[in-house]
């Protein structure tokens, strides 16, 4: 009968240096076939912390006001100048907004407003001087009392006005 070797040690291995239980510790374990990560470290790339939420800058709240202030303006502008001039028809009824003979700031209002002051009686599309324009009403409106002529602004035309 033969005793058995010392725990630890391999009968058949003679000369060479025993053999340690357990890998060898450092190095990267998944490199040696492994599969399984050392203590205390993660097996995937960490997911970064959500980002805080961005607050609104000056800046970008200061160009929001410029944006609604500008198209406040442009829907004020085309919604008082819908009673200009330019949208009078033939049958109209104007009234005179100012004093001033270059600029008379005609608009357009009900007739049966106490306002109303000229009845348009015809309305010419072109670009009309002082007595072209007289002799143009003449010809167009035998009644005629008076002349309003408007250019620039894409719309030239000629208004032949008497009172109401």
């Amino acid at each position: 009968m033969t005793t058995p070797p010392p725990q630890g040690q391999n009968p058949y291995a003679q000369g060479q240096q025993p053999q340690a239980p357990y890998p060898p510790q450092g190095g990267n374990p998944f490199a040696q076939g492994q599969g399984v990560p050392p203590q205390g470290t993660v097996p995937y790339a960490p997911v970064p912390p959500e980002q805080p939420r961005r607050k609104l800058s000056f800046k970008t709240i200061k160009n929001i006001v410029i944006v609604l202030a500008v198209a406040g303006i442009a829907i004020g502008g085309y919604i008082s100048s819908r009673d200009d001039a330019n949208t009078a028809a033939v049958g109209d009824c104007m009234h005179r907004g100012s004093t001033n003979d270059n600029d008379p700031d005609l608009e357009v209002v009900d007739c049966t407003s106490s306002k109303a002051e000229f009845t348009v009686l015809a309305k010419i599309e072109g670009t009309f001087s002082g007595s072209l324009a007289e002799t143009k009403c003449a010809a167009e409106a035998k009644d005629f009392q008076y002349v309003y002529t408007e250019t620039g602004d894409g719309s030239n035309f000629l208004l032949c006005l008497k009172d109401k």
